[in-house]
Order: C-alpha cells, then structure tokens, then sequence
C-alpha cells in the first residue's frame, strides 16, 4: 500500500525551507554539542541509572541528562512543576528550535508531533500509586491528564506563545519523518505558510522491558549493518524544524539551515514486526521521495539509514539500498547513528533528520565506529571513521514496526 506525496505542478508546489532546528539528545543540548559528538564519533551509551534493570538482558541505553532549570519560556511555574521529563525533552528543544526561527508569536501555527510513548513515565507512577494505595487519588488526576501527547503538545505551544492546529503521529519508528513530511505537504499543497514538526521520546521502564521481552536489544553493542550485529540500543531525545516557504524565509531575511526536497511513504503489511526480506516497502519510499524531488539515486550524496542493529531489518534496509541505488551504490556512503544515541522510536525520523542538517552544512559523514564486519548485504561503504565530505544532497529513511516506512530528502543551503 502506497501513499505518494500529491502531484503538484512547479508554480503550485512552493519550495520548502528549514530556518529552526531544535535538537537534544544523549550526546547533548543543541545543535552544536551534537554535531561534535557526531563530528568525532563520540557513543553515549551508559548503564540505565533512572529505572531498575537488573533483570533484563540489556543494561544500557543512550539516557539524556537534562538541566534543572529551563530557558525562560511562556510557561508558569506551576505548569513547570508538573512537566514529565519527556515534556522537558521537548521544551528544551523547541525553545532552540523557536530561537533560531526568529518566529513571532501566531495564533494559526500549525504544529505536528510524533511520539509513541508521549508521558509513559507518568502512566508508570499512576499504576505504581494505584496499586500501593488504591483510596489515594493524590496527583493522579494530573498525571492522567499529562501523560497525553496532545497535553504535552499545549504546553509546548503555550511556552511559545502561539497556537494553533496541532496533529499528533504515532507511526512507531517513522513517526518523527513522517510529522516532518505531513508538515511539508502542508505547505507545499498551500494550506499554511509555516509549520513547527518533529517529534520527541523519553525513555520509561516498561519501553525498555517490552523491546528486552522480544529480545530486540542487544546485549552486548549496537552495530547496524555489522555481521555480527545482535540487537538494538535504546535512547531518547527530541528534535523540531521550523519549516517554511522559501519566499517567507526571505521576505524576512531569514537564515536557512537547510531545504527539504523530497518526502515518501509507503506500508508494506509483511508482518507486524518484520520486514519484508527484500526491502519491496522500503525501496518504494526511497524512489517516492526521489520522485517527489525530482532527483536520481545518483544525485544523492549519503543516506543516513534507519539501520536499527536487528538481523532482519538491517538486511532488508541493505537489499532495499542496494536495488534503488543500482550500480552506484558501491560508491554511496551509509551510516546509522543510531549507533551513537541509540533507537529514538518516536523521535528518531525527528532527530535523523536534524543530523542530516548538520551533515550537509557542517559538511561531514556522521560515522558509526562501533561497526567492524559488514553483512553480505551491505553492497555500500558503512562509514565507521569521522570524515570531511563534501555532500549536497542526503536521505534519511525511517522503518517502523508493522512495515511503516518514511523517507526524507533533504538539501544543501549556500
């Protein structure tokens, strides 16, 4: 089952920029701690300290260590006091993401979020309290109303100052390219001029026990694309763009990080949890975002690969590479850094594509060092040392559980 990007003729179809970029992840808080943790290779796994996890098979994952203190924001402190840490997640990264922009405040921004978990955290102390006092009703109802995504939406829009339309996507792993697409076919089929996307996840108990109950994390080391690779590593973070029609950004003269050119998404219904062994999804997203961006393999520069370390979907990914690239693809380099901040679920299309951003204006190869033996199905150079590289164009691809993939193009801005 398809979902292409609608036909637009070139007067109708404005071009699509990026002014904002908001991005927190375990490596760290903003744009430019991240692109040196991702310039020199740096990992930031550790032993999960915020949950028990004595009696999983995996003991880490990528935790991100927040401030204790906010920027100034919009927000009470009382609205403070009751945030999540999934909701700090997303403020900090939409207060950069808003900085940046140079918006003004608007009552009309639409706004589209990915999550999958959204207040997990929240559910967990709700269930916690219910069980060792059932008669306590003592912040209860507060943490069933935060533990919503559309709550943690209205509070991010309301430390903004604006409002607005907001959409919220749970598409598993495609999620956060997915609320990026949708928010660049808003603009592009002129039903707004600006829209704030992207998505968010924070790490939770009963997320990390389910994905070691399946016996998709790996136990040792994440290493997509290795032969030897065993398992996933889990993370959290967020990451927002503002985006907005090239004649907006320069009417007011706005910095552009960046230009999104093409989207596409598909849904292959193989299995709920596998994809199909030959990539067959997976390629059709990648030649509908091509399409929609009027480019050939050959235009492309690197992909960042949704590469999540599992046997199956690493493979399928590989073949799925291998059969859009063609001939090429001997040449094209690949990496997965999800190697170095682990799976983000919701957020990781959201944050992979920041990276993407940073790679072509910083002009780098993120790298994954962690990968040492490449699989038989990797026909395409992984990049596994820092690299200077000069890239004009990348791909990010986002697969999710129950064969939902996403991919985005995106463009280098001089």
């Amino acid at each position: 089952m398809l979902f292409p990007s609608p036909r637009l003729s070139a007067v109708s179809s404005p071009r699509v920029v990026v002014t904002g970029a908001g991005i927190v992840t375990a490596l760290g808080m903003g744009w430019r701690s991240n692109v040196d943790g991702f310039r020199s290779g740096r990992t930031a796994f550790r032993p999960v300290q915020r949950f028990d996890v004595s009696s999983h098979r995996a003991k880490v994952a990528a935790e991100v260590d927040l401030p204790n203190t906010l920027p100034p924001s919009k927000l009470s402190h009382r609205q403070q006091t009751r945030l999540s840490h999934a909701d700090r997640l997303l403020l900090h990264c939409a207060l950069e993401c808003w900085e940046r922009a140079g918006w003004p405040p608007s009552d009309s921004l639409p706004v589209v979020l990915g999550t999958t978990a959204a207040g997990m955290v929240l559910g967990e102390d709700y269930y916690r309290q219910a069980l060792a006092s059932p008669t306590c009703h003592s912040r209860q109802p507060t943490r069933a109303l935060h533990y919503q995504a559309q709550t943690q939406a209205r509070l991010m829009t309301a430390a903004l100052g604006c409002a607005g339309p907001i959409l919220i996507l749970s598409n598993a792993c495609a999620t956060g390219a997915n609320a990026i697409g949708h928010a660049w076919e808003l603009i592009r089929t002129g039903k707004t001029t600006r829209a704030l996307a992207g998505g968010y996840e924070g790490l939770a108990s009963l997320l990390f026990a389910g994905f070691d109950s399946l016996q998709a994390l790996s136990p040792t080391i994440c290493r997509p694309f290795d032969a030897n690779r065993n398992g996933l590593a889990l993370g959290e973070g967020a990451a927002l763009l503002a985006l907005e029609t090239l004649d907006s950004a320069r009417e007011r003269s706005a910095e552009i990080l960046g230009e999104i050119i093409g989207y596409g998404t598909t849904i292959d219904l193989h299995h709920l949890t596998q994809p199909h062994p030959e990539g067959n999804a997976a390629l059709k997203s990648m030649q509908l975002a091509c399409q929609a961006a009027g480019i050939t393999p050959a235009e492309v520069d690197y992909i960042n690969a949704h590469g999540t370390g599992t046997v199956l979907n690493d493979a399928a990914e590989a073949i799925a590479i291998t059969r859009w690239a063609g001939s090429l693809v001997s040449t094209l380099p690949v990496s997965s850094t999800k190697a170095s901040i682990g799976h983000l679920l919701g957020a990781a299309g959201a944050v992979e594509a920041v990276v993407c951003l940073m790679a072509l204006r910083e002009q780098f190869l993120p790298p994954e060092l962690a990968f040492e033996t490449p699989d038989p199905a990797c026909t395409f150079p992984v990049i596994n040392r820092p690299r200077a590289a000069k890239l004009e164009v990348a791909l990010s691809n986002s697969f999710g559980f129950g064969g939902i993939n996403a991919t985005l193009i995106f463009k280098r801005w001089i």
